[in-house]
Protein backbone atom coordinates (compact mmCIF):
# COMPACT_ATOMS: atom_id res chain seq x y z
CA UNK A 1 0.00 0.00 0.00
CA UNK A 2 1.46 3.83 -0.58
CA UNK A 3 0.23 6.55 0.51
CA UNK A 4 0.88 10.28 -0.48
CA UNK A 5 0.85 13.07 -2.60
CA UNK A 6 0.60 12.98 -6.43
CA UNK A 7 0.90 16.19 -8.79
CA UNK A 8 -0.85 16.43 -12.30
CA UNK A 9 1.19 18.03 -14.24
CA UNK A 10 2.93 19.37 -10.50
CA UNK A 11 0.21 21.82 -10.34
CA UNK A 12 -2.74 20.22 -9.04
CA UNK A 13 -3.08 17.75 -5.81
CA UNK A 14 -4.43 14.41 -5.47
CA UNK A 15 -4.08 12.83 -2.09
CA UNK A 16 -5.18 8.98 -2.26
CA UNK A 17 -4.65 6.07 -0.92
CA UNK A 18 -3.52 2.60 -3.02
CA UNK A 19 -3.45 -1.19 -2.01
CA UNK A 20 -2.98 -4.52 -4.33
CA UNK A 21 -4.41 -7.22 -3.10
CA UNK A 22 -3.98 -11.00 -4.28
CA UNK A 23 -7.03 -12.93 -4.22
CA UNK A 24 -7.55 -16.75 -5.87
CA UNK A 25 -4.98 -15.34 -8.07
CA UNK A 26 -6.95 -12.08 -8.93
CA UNK A 27 -5.28 -8.92 -8.55
CA UNK A 28 -7.72 -6.32 -6.39
CA UNK A 29 -6.60 -2.95 -6.57
CA UNK A 30 -8.37 0.03 -4.51
CA UNK A 31 -7.97 3.52 -4.83
CA UNK A 32 -9.39 5.73 -1.71
CA UNK A 33 -9.17 9.60 -2.03
CA UNK A 34 -10.17 12.45 -0.21
CA UNK A 35 -11.47 14.61 -3.25
CA UNK A 36 -15.51 14.70 -4.58
CA UNK A 37 -15.13 11.39 -6.12
CA UNK A 38 -15.94 9.55 -9.70
CA UNK A 39 -19.78 9.58 -10.76
CA UNK A 40 -20.83 5.94 -11.54
CA UNK A 41 -20.78 6.18 -15.38
CA UNK A 42 -17.35 6.77 -15.30
CA UNK A 43 -15.89 3.86 -13.05
CA UNK A 44 -15.52 1.88 -16.01
CA UNK A 45 -12.65 4.60 -17.63
CA UNK A 46 -10.99 5.11 -14.28
CA UNK A 47 -7.34 3.61 -15.45
CA UNK A 48 -7.86 4.91 -18.74
CA UNK A 49 -4.89 7.29 -19.91
CA UNK A 50 -6.34 11.27 -20.84
CA UNK A 51 -9.23 10.33 -19.72
CA UNK A 52 -11.67 13.43 -17.73
CA UNK A 53 -14.98 12.91 -15.99
CA UNK A 54 -17.30 16.21 -17.74
CA UNK A 55 -17.05 17.82 -14.07
CA UNK A 56 -13.31 18.26 -14.44
CA UNK A 57 -13.06 19.54 -17.78
CA UNK A 58 -13.32 22.97 -17.28
CA UNK A 59 -10.61 22.45 -14.15
CA UNK A 60 -6.62 22.50 -15.96
CA UNK A 61 -4.50 19.89 -15.11
CA UNK A 62 -7.53 17.21 -13.69
CA UNK A 63 -8.34 14.25 -15.05
CA UNK A 64 -5.28 13.12 -17.20
CA UNK A 65 -5.45 9.39 -15.42
CA UNK A 66 -1.54 9.04 -15.70
CA UNK A 67 -1.17 8.71 -12.10
CA UNK A 68 -3.59 5.82 -11.61
CA UNK A 69 -2.39 4.14 -14.44
CA UNK A 70 1.19 4.42 -13.30
CA UNK A 71 0.10 3.50 -9.72
CA UNK A 72 -1.81 0.49 -11.33
CA UNK A 73 1.24 -0.84 -13.67
CA UNK A 74 3.07 -0.55 -9.92
CA UNK A 75 0.94 -2.35 -8.19
CA UNK A 76 0.65 -5.30 -10.68
CA UNK A 77 4.50 -5.81 -10.55
CA UNK A 78 4.26 -6.16 -7.17
CA UNK A 79 1.11 -8.40 -6.76
CA UNK A 80 3.22 -10.75 -9.28
CA UNK A 81 6.31 -10.83 -6.75
CA UNK A 82 3.82 -11.43 -3.73
CA UNK A 83 5.15 -8.39 -1.89
CA UNK A 84 4.10 -5.19 -1.06
CA UNK A 85 4.64 -2.21 -3.63
CA UNK A 86 8.42 -1.25 -3.25
CA UNK A 87 10.03 1.29 -5.43
CA UNK A 88 11.38 -1.98 -7.63
CA UNK A 89 8.17 -2.05 -8.93
CA UNK A 90 7.99 1.24 -9.97
CA UNK A 91 11.09 0.79 -11.90
CA UNK A 92 10.16 -2.68 -13.47
CA UNK A 93 6.88 -1.21 -14.50
CA UNK A 94 8.15 1.80 -15.90
CA UNK A 95 10.51 -0.15 -18.19
CA UNK A 96 7.23 -2.58 -19.22
CA UNK A 97 5.72 0.64 -20.20
CA UNK A 98 8.56 2.65 -21.76
CA UNK A 99 10.71 2.04 -24.46
CA UNK A 100 13.54 2.20 -22.72
CA UNK A 101 16.33 -0.59 -21.64
CA UNK A 102 16.57 -0.51 -17.72
CA UNK A 103 15.82 1.79 -14.72
CA UNK A 104 17.41 2.61 -11.44
CA UNK A 105 16.50 4.81 -8.33
CA UNK A 106 18.74 6.17 -6.18
CA UNK A 107 18.08 8.36 -2.61
CA UNK A 108 20.24 11.14 -2.66
CA UNK A 109 20.23 13.94 0.28
CA UNK A 110 22.00 17.28 0.42
CA UNK A 111 23.73 16.56 3.87
CA UNK A 112 23.86 12.49 3.96
CA UNK A 113 25.69 10.46 1.19
CA UNK A 114 23.84 8.92 -1.25
CA UNK A 115 22.85 5.40 -2.04
CA UNK A 116 21.12 2.88 -4.66
CA UNK A 117 17.68 1.51 -4.24
CA UNK A 118 17.08 -0.39 -6.80
CA UNK A 119 18.04 -1.55 -10.56
CA UNK A 120 16.29 -3.57 -13.22
CA UNK A 121 19.32 -4.95 -15.16
CA UNK A 122 23.45 -4.64 -14.74
CA UNK A 123 23.91 -2.15 -16.57
CA UNK A 124 21.30 0.39 -14.56
CA UNK A 125 23.00 -0.84 -11.49
CA UNK A 126 26.01 0.46 -13.33
CA UNK A 127 24.60 3.39 -14.14
CA UNK A 128 23.67 4.40 -10.26
CA UNK A 129 26.67 3.16 -9.02
CA UNK A 130 28.80 5.20 -11.61
CA UNK A 131 26.87 8.57 -11.16
CA UNK A 132 27.36 8.46 -7.03
CA UNK A 133 30.74 7.71 -7.21
CA UNK A 134 32.15 10.16 -9.84
CA UNK A 135 29.55 13.23 -8.29
CA UNK A 136 28.56 13.74 -12.52
CA UNK A 137 25.53 12.63 -14.49
CA UNK A 138 21.73 13.16 -15.64
CA UNK A 139 21.02 11.80 -12.08
CA UNK A 140 23.14 13.96 -10.21
CA UNK A 141 21.84 17.26 -12.06
CA UNK A 142 18.51 16.30 -12.06
CA UNK A 143 18.70 16.23 -8.07
CA UNK A 144 20.68 19.79 -8.01
CA UNK A 145 18.58 21.49 -10.42
CA UNK A 146 15.10 19.85 -9.32
CA UNK A 147 14.18 19.08 -12.64
CA UNK A 148 14.17 16.26 -15.42
CA UNK A 149 17.32 15.74 -17.42
CA UNK A 150 16.60 13.96 -20.49
CA UNK A 151 20.22 13.28 -22.32
CA UNK A 152 19.01 10.95 -26.09
CA UNK A 153 22.77 10.65 -26.92
CA UNK A 154 25.46 10.00 -24.90
CA UNK A 155 27.90 10.51 -27.98
CA UNK A 156 26.99 13.97 -28.37
CA UNK A 157 29.73 16.86 -28.21
CA UNK A 158 28.00 19.01 -25.60
CA UNK A 159 27.46 15.89 -23.40
CA UNK A 160 30.90 14.69 -23.78
CA UNK A 161 31.95 18.23 -22.89
CA UNK A 162 29.12 18.17 -19.74
CA UNK A 163 30.12 15.00 -18.01
CA UNK A 164 33.15 13.56 -19.60
CA UNK A 165 34.09 10.91 -17.28
CA UNK A 166 30.48 9.37 -16.40
CA UNK A 167 29.46 9.65 -20.48
CA UNK A 168 32.55 7.48 -21.95
CA UNK A 169 31.95 4.88 -18.72
CA UNK A 170 28.27 5.07 -19.43
CA UNK A 171 28.90 4.43 -22.73
CA UNK A 172 31.13 1.18 -22.20
CA UNK A 173 28.66 -0.10 -19.32
CA UNK A 174 25.85 -0.13 -22.57
CA UNK A 175 23.74 2.62 -22.49
CA UNK A 176 23.19 5.15 -24.83
CA UNK A 177 20.74 7.77 -23.78
CA UNK A 178 19.95 7.93 -20.10
CA UNK A 179 16.84 10.06 -18.66
CA UNK A 180 16.42 11.16 -15.08
CA UNK A 181 13.29 12.31 -12.77
CA UNK A 182 13.62 14.00 -9.62
CA UNK A 183 11.57 12.78 -7.25
CA UNK A 184 9.39 15.57 -5.75
CA UNK A 185 6.75 16.50 -2.82
CA UNK A 186 7.02 19.63 -2.08
CA UNK A 187 9.90 20.42 -0.45
CA UNK A 188 11.06 17.29 -0.43
CA UNK A 189 13.13 15.58 -2.73
CA UNK A 190 14.18 11.89 -1.72
CA UNK A 191 15.36 10.80 -5.07
CA UNK A 192 16.13 10.46 -8.26
CA UNK A 193 14.73 7.85 -11.35
CA UNK A 194 16.44 6.77 -14.00
CA UNK A 195 15.67 4.90 -17.40
CA UNK A 196 18.00 4.01 -19.87
CA UNK A 197 18.37 3.22 -23.40
CA UNK A 198 20.99 1.41 -25.27
CA UNK A 199 19.68 3.10 -28.50
CA UNK A 200 19.89 7.30 -28.81
CA UNK A 201 16.59 8.27 -29.22
CA UNK A 202 13.63 11.16 -27.51
CA UNK A 203 11.16 10.62 -25.59
CA UNK A 204 8.00 11.64 -27.21
CA UNK A 205 5.16 13.64 -25.62
CA UNK A 206 2.99 10.78 -24.00
CA UNK A 207 6.33 8.95 -23.03
CA UNK A 208 7.52 11.55 -21.10
CA UNK A 209 4.28 12.28 -19.52
CA UNK A 210 4.31 8.75 -18.11
CA UNK A 211 7.97 8.77 -16.62
CA UNK A 212 7.22 11.57 -15.27
CA UNK A 213 4.11 9.49 -13.47
CA UNK A 214 6.13 7.07 -12.49
CA UNK A 215 8.67 9.34 -10.88
CA UNK A 216 5.39 11.15 -8.81
CA UNK A 217 4.20 7.23 -8.29
CA UNK A 218 7.69 6.12 -6.82
CA UNK A 219 8.00 9.25 -5.10
CA UNK A 220 5.08 8.00 -2.81
CA UNK A 221 5.97 4.39 -2.03
CA UNK A 222 9.28 5.63 -1.13
CA UNK A 223 7.73 8.80 1.50
CA UNK A 224 5.40 6.13 2.14
CA UNK A 225 8.28 3.17 2.97
CA UNK A 226 10.13 6.08 5.26
CA UNK A 227 7.08 7.11 7.52
CA UNK A 228 5.92 2.94 8.39
CA UNK A 229 10.20 2.59 9.53
CA UNK A 230 10.50 -0.22 6.43
CA UNK A 231 14.45 -0.87 6.09
CA UNK A 232 13.78 -3.04 2.82
CA UNK A 233 12.87 0.67 0.87
CA UNK A 234 13.01 -1.42 -2.24
CA UNK A 235 10.22 -3.75 -1.45
CA UNK A 236 12.29 -7.20 -1.38
CA UNK A 237 14.50 -7.09 -4.62
CA UNK A 238 15.52 -10.76 -4.70
CA UNK A 239 18.93 -11.42 -3.43
CA UNK A 240 21.26 -11.67 -6.55
CA UNK A 241 23.38 -9.31 -5.69
CA UNK A 242 22.11 -6.48 -7.02
CA UNK A 243 21.52 -4.33 -3.64
CA UNK A 244 20.24 -7.00 -1.69
CA UNK A 245 20.76 -5.71 1.65
CA UNK A 246 19.93 -1.59 1.43
CA UNK A 247 20.25 -1.37 5.08
CA UNK A 248 24.07 -2.71 5.33
CA UNK A 249 24.80 -0.66 2.12
CA UNK A 250 24.06 2.87 3.16
CA UNK A 251 25.23 1.82 6.95
CA UNK A 252 28.65 0.98 5.77
CA UNK A 253 29.01 3.95 3.99
CA UNK A 254 28.07 6.41 6.40
CA UNK A 255 29.97 4.38 8.61
CA UNK A 256 33.05 4.70 6.42
CA UNK A 257 32.42 8.70 5.70
CA UNK A 258 32.77 9.04 9.51
CA UNK A 259 35.78 7.15 10.28
CA UNK A 260 37.37 9.28 7.02
CA UNK A 261 36.06 12.69 8.67
CA UNK A 262 38.64 11.19 11.67
CA UNK A 263 41.21 9.91 10.38
CA UNK A 264 41.27 13.47 7.60
CA UNK A 265 40.00 16.05 10.35
CA UNK A 266 37.61 16.96 7.35
CA UNK A 267 33.34 17.40 7.64
CA UNK A 268 31.42 14.26 6.22
CA UNK A 269 31.08 16.21 3.18
CA UNK A 270 34.74 16.52 1.99
CA UNK A 271 35.41 12.74 3.58
CA UNK A 272 32.24 11.19 1.76
CA UNK A 273 33.83 12.95 -2.06
CA UNK A 274 38.00 11.13 -0.69
CA UNK A 275 36.12 8.04 -0.62
CA UNK A 276 34.54 8.55 -4.11
CA UNK A 277 37.44 9.39 -5.79
CA UNK A 278 39.58 6.47 -3.89
CA UNK A 279 36.94 4.01 -5.54
CA UNK A 280 36.88 6.04 -9.18
CA UNK A 281 40.30 6.04 -9.19
CA UNK A 282 40.69 2.50 -8.40
CA UNK A 283 37.84 1.43 -10.66
CA UNK A 284 35.92 -0.34 -7.96
CA UNK A 285 32.73 -0.09 -6.56
CA UNK A 286 32.12 2.32 -3.70
CA UNK A 287 30.41 -0.28 -1.73
CA UNK A 288 33.50 -2.00 -1.50
CA UNK A 289 35.68 0.51 -0.81
CA UNK A 290 33.61 1.38 2.29
CA UNK A 291 34.05 -2.24 3.45
CA UNK A 292 37.37 -2.41 3.73
CA UNK A 293 37.57 1.27 5.56
CA UNK A 294 35.00 -0.42 7.95
CA UNK A 295 37.36 -3.49 8.26
CA UNK A 296 40.66 -1.20 8.39
CA UNK A 297 41.91 -2.99 5.79
CA UNK A 298 42.28 0.71 4.41
CA UNK A 299 43.03 4.16 5.67
CA UNK A 300 43.64 7.61 4.67
CA UNK A 301 46.39 9.46 6.27
CA UNK A 302 45.91 13.37 6.53
CA UNK A 303 47.66 15.36 3.94
CA UNK A 304 47.72 12.20 1.62
CA UNK A 305 46.53 12.61 -1.89
CA UNK A 306 43.86 10.21 -3.32
CA UNK A 307 46.45 8.03 -5.38
CA UNK A 308 47.92 6.84 -1.60
CA UNK A 309 46.58 5.57 1.35
CA UNK A 310 48.67 4.32 4.68
CA UNK A 311 48.23 0.66 3.14
CA UNK A 312 50.07 1.47 -0.10
CA UNK A 313 52.56 3.87 1.48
Amino acid sequence: MAAGTLHARRRIVLIFRLRAQVTGGRLRLSVTDEGPGFPADFLPHTFDRFTRAEASRTTPGTGLGLALVAARQVAEQAARRGARVGVVDVCTAAVAALPVGGAGLSAMSRSAASHPLCSTDDVSEQLEELQLTLGEGPCVDAFTQGSAVLTPDLLAAEVQARWAVFADAALEAGARAVYAFPLHMGAISPGVLDLYSPVPGRLHAEELADALAFADTATLVLLDSRIDGEEDLAGGWPTDGRYEDLGAYRAEIDQATGMLTAQLGVGAEDAFVRLRAYAYARGRRLAAVAADVVAHRLTFPPGADTDQTDDEA
